[in-house]
């Protein structure tokens, strides 16, 4: 048996917690049997995102006569684009091995690895051995993988998931999504965007129903210049015929007006979500509890159920976002090699959706503040008000701020430009209890799009004195 200081399973986010471990002079081991950094590398967030910026390059070429340039799509390489990408971050995930290998106090063992005991963990190795490892601490950090929902005749049927989506040698001349959630718009704006038929099915009445509403209500909107949406409706069953896969989607409410409609496509994606990877651990060996999502239960440390035993990132199934875990892994760092005894807090957690128009949250949606009986104020910007929004024809961006009537920040939701970024100043001010005035006082540059922020801030703020712009009442530029 091979004995550690520390023992994570899984070498995304949680290889930094062996890594610190390691710069501290412990024994550490991480335990990972697919490429190292985890899903967001090499089967989410950085490809999917390359793909969507070339989808964002293939649009702007189209619109180019809107803005009085002369310009033509005469193509997309789509393999040679895919190609490209794949060989991009999977030498990122080799460097990243390479730096794990090369590090002191750290081994890296390259296989799946399984409870026996609350410590002690069989590991099937790649290369067709085994080893023993047992570890004085352990972090769980194992993520989560797409999910393959029950629907009649999928099991007879051949389908993408997000995975699989992300690297195909041929574009799909027509394509049928089942899933609204941001994976499913994504993909779906992206495989449209480089010139596939895309029909998107959705649960919910709108898209991303996550997100505020008025961010959902854009959203679908946007798609269904891309797309056809089918929002309202559910995967009810699966067939096939001579040229793909036959989609019958029924309405997903009983009381929902319309018919069933059967949806035609070369191929199928699945895109309905993802469930932790748990059931890979054999947790029944240990005390760590898992809730009814077989997501791994954590106190506000991190620390599962069984002392000594830590967890983060989609297992943990508070935040799925790459950013998130590493978060969660700076924390869990100072509380297990420095005992700080530090909380997680996602009040300030933003996330991204990278469809056109983008869109960025933080903080708290206006349903859930009516639905817990908030008080609070709010307004909505659009980007036009910003010279630089009016002059992109920006016109379906805004921003909109939620706030308490003291000034404090309870969400911002933007959609637009460079969304992912404007969203990081709101990030900022709410992570230091900041209030509305903290991002309307401070000068923003001119004219940019931040101005928008500034003015959606401002509008709420306290001061008596403004120069907010506000080109509303200029035409197109």
């Amino acid at each position: 048996m091979d004995e550690y200081d520390l023992v994570v399973i899984g070498g995304g986010s949680g290889s930094q917690v062996a890594t610190a471990a390691a710069e501290r002079g412990l024994e550490a081991a991480v335990i990972e049997r697919g490429p190292l950094g985890g899903a967001c590398i090499t089967r989410g967030c950085v490809p999917s995102k390359a793909l969507i910026h070339r989808a964002d390059i293939a649009e702007s070429a189209r619109r180019a006569e809107s803005f009085g340039v002369d310009a033509a799509l005469e193509g997309i390489d789509y393999g040679e684009m895919t190609a490209a990408i794949h060989d991009t971050v999977y030498e990122k995930a080799d460097r990243q091995e390479a730096s794990l290998e090369d590090a002191e106090n750290v081994a890296l063992y390259r296989g799946e690895g399984r409870f026996v005991d609350e410590r002690t963990l069989e590991v099937d190795l790649n290369d067709g051995g085994d080893a023993e490892v047992r570890g004085d601490d352990v972090v769980l950090a194992v993520g989560s993988r797409p999910i393959v929902p029950p629907i009649d005749g999928l099991e007879d049927a051949d389908f993408l998931t997000s995975d699989d989506a992300l690297f195909l040698d041929e574009r799909p001349d027509s394509l049928v999504v089942v899933g609204g959630g941001y994976i499913g718009a994504e993909l779906g704006y992206f495989f449209a965007a480089v010139g596939t038929d895309v029909s998107i099915v959705g649960r919910s009445e709108r898209l991303v129903p996550r997100e505020d509403e008025a961010v959902g209500e854009v959203v679908t909107e946007s798609l269904e210049r891309y797309c056809d949406v089918y929002t309202g409706y559910e995967a009810a069953e699966i067939g096939e015929n001579d040229s793909g896969v036959v989609v019958t989607a029924e309405p997903s409410e009983d009381d929902t007006d319309g018919d069933g409609v059967d949806l035609e496509a070369d191929d199928l994606l699945l895109a309905t979500g993802r469930r932790p990877n748990t059931d890979t651990l054999n947790l029944e060996a240990t005390g760590v509890e898992t809730d009814d999502g077989e997501y791994v239960v954590v106190d506000d440390r991190l620390e599962t159920s069984c002392d000594g035993v830590w967890a983060l990132g989609d297992i943990v199934g508070e935040q799925p976002f790459k950013h998130a875990a590493d978060y969660e892994a700076k924390t869990v760092s100072a509380n297990l090699l420095e005992d700080a005894d530090r909380a997680v807090d996602y009040g300030a957690m933003p996330h991204a959706v990278f469809t056109e128009p983008q869109v960025a949250s933080v903080g708290r949606t206006e349903g859930e503040l009516e639905d817990d009986g908030r008080e609070y104020e709010s307004t909505t910007v659009p980007f036009d008000a910003a010279p630089l929004g009016m002059i992109m024809n920006a016109d379906d961006g805004f921003v909109k701020v939620l706030a308490a009537p003291d000034g404090e920040i309870l969400g911002c939701h933007i959609v637009g430009p460079q969304a992912s970024t404007l969203i990081q100043e709101i990030v900022t001010a709410m992570d230091g209890g900041g209030t509305v005035d903290d991002v309307a006082e401070p000068v923003h540059v001119h004219p940019a799009l931040s101005e928008v922020v500034y003015a959606a801030f401002d509008d709420l703020s306290s001061s008596e004195f403004s120069t907010a712009p506000d080109w509303r009442d200029v035409g197109d530029g």
